[in-house]
């Protein structure tokens, strides 16, 4: 221990330079770095949005169908891949549309008919992308898929106007306020309100109409997908839905007032999708190699005894197979005895206490016998554990009386001038707290071997 504290400030200075100027941060971008990729990456759902045009097949249609031309539909789903090959896609999807269909004819009147009916689904389908054909990181894959869902439907006629007035269609191909008889009449032109309950009306008029406005729909699909980039892409693609009912315009080969053609009711669904994958972690890690330009000794990564502490580590080498240790690799040790747990055949040791190899309280004497019996020195720890003993529990009578100038060192008042004293007196000169001079603790020094 330094006498001034200049010097003090030095040493502690000569020993934390050097450990700022080494634990300067190495730049990031300057680490050598590993991409690694993920064999069977986890990928959570995809969300997708669609859009298109829905074309009824059916009873009452429209003359013109094509892709692009119809009533609007909107479909949200949620994909997740079936199978670590990822070459089948789980689809679950809620729909939201309409359908509609007009249809005219001059020879037959009767057949002048109209509906439309708002369409609401829910409903599943498994596709397959061709993945046995088209690798993933492929621009454009092919797919087919089919389900099943569930279609809620109502349909409504456009029969009057907004004034009330029943329309009449006449051979002429006019719509008028009266039936064809040959009398005054006036022009009505439909306003495609869709005023009426169709079933409603079956059930009042006719006492038909009792057919459940709901059925399930077999969807079969087919179409593209475009990748724009690992997660995103976006598809085209139509889909067919055969219903599993005729009543969607309410005309059926049987149950409604105007009979149609055998045969359940279908339509077409021709639309644009955008798919985006929000959640899943990414298939290619990067991982920083903070060592991968040094060369280490393979013995530093060694576990010789198999404890999951490194060698370099281990206080307690050979430690048995199956063994729980601590941190630095030495079972543990409950009571403190010095014997671990394992071997231990008295637990609870008292603190303190003097024990054999197998943790079982002896005395001192008994202690010191079998030292002497193992005919090797003792172990470090033991040393420690003797000498603490020996300063907490003896004390020798001093041979003679601590002088006057001395006695203020003896804290305790026990008359005796104990190491633990001598060691405060030494630490108090050099901290500049005794007023004694070097002779002075010199002196001290010397009455303690004394007494």
């Amino acid at each position: 221990m330094f006498r001034s504290r200049p010097y003090r400030y030095l040493f502690l200075a000569a020993i934390l330079v050097p450990s700022l100027v080494c634990g300067q941060e190495t730049p990031q971008d300057s680490l050598p770095q590993l991409f690694d990729t993920i064999e069977h990456a986890v990928y959570k759902p995809v969300i997708s949005l669609s859009y298109g045009v829905l074309n009824f097949l059916g009873d009452v249609q429209n003359s013109q169908k094509t892709a692009s031309i119809g009533d609007p539909g909107v479909m949200i789903g949620v994909s997740s891949f079936l199978g670590q090959k990822h070459n089948f896609v789980a689809n679950f999807n809620y729909f939201q549309g309409q359908i509609s269909g007009n249809s005219y004819s001059y020879s037959d009147i009767s057949r002048n008919l109209n509906f439309k009916t708002s369409l609401s689904a829910i409903g599943v389908n498994v596709e397959y992308r061709f993945g046995h054909l088209f690798p993933k990181e492929a621009l454009v894959r092919p797919y087919l898929s089919l389900g099943l869902e569930t279609v809620v439907f109502s349909p409504k006629g456009d029969l009057k106007d907004a004034s009330g007035n029943t329309y009449y269609y006449w051979s002429d191909g006019t719509i008028r306020d009266m039936e064809e008889t040959g009398g005054a009449s006036n022009l009505l032109y439909r306003d495609y309100g869709y005023e009426t309950d169709l079933r409603l009306k079956e059930r009042e008029e006719f006492g038909l109409g009792a057919y459940n406005q709901w059925a399930l729909s077999i969807p079969v699909s087919a179409g593209f997908h475009f990748r724009i980039d690992k997660r995103a892409f976006f598809s085209l693609g139509v889909s067919y839905h055969h219903t599993l009912t005729d009543f969607l315009d309410n005309v059926a080969y049987e149950g409604t007032s105007i009979q149609g053609n055998k045969g359940n009711d279908s339509y077409l669904f021709t639309h644009l999708s955008v798919h985006f994958d929000l959640f899943s972690k990414p298939a290619v890690r990067q991982v920083d190699l903070l060592y991968a330009d040094l060369d280490f000794d393979p013995l530093f990564f060694e576990d010789e005894d198999n404890d999951l502490v490194l060698d370099v580590f281990d206080h307690c080498p050979g430690t048995p197979a199956g063994i729980a240790v601590d941190s630095a690799g030495c079972a543990y040790d409950s009571d403190l005895d010095g014997v671990a747990d394992y071997l231990d055949q008295e637990a609870n040791t008292k603190p303190g206490a003097w024990v054999d190899d197998e943790g079982v309280t002896v005395t001192e004497e008994e202690f010191l016998s079998i030292i002497q019996h193992r005919n090797i020195a003792m172990p470090r720890d033991e040393v420690d554990a003797y000498m603490t003993l020996i300063v907490n529990n003896y004390r020798l009578a001093s041979a003679s009386e601590i002088p006057e100038r001395y006695k203020p060192l003896d804290s305790n008042g026990d008359g005796y001038i104990s190491f633990e004293e001598l060691l405060k007196t030494i630490d108090q000169y050099f901290d500049f707290q005794l007023d004694l001079s070097l002779d002075e603790l010199r002196q001290v020094n010397e009455f303690f071997f004394s007494q």
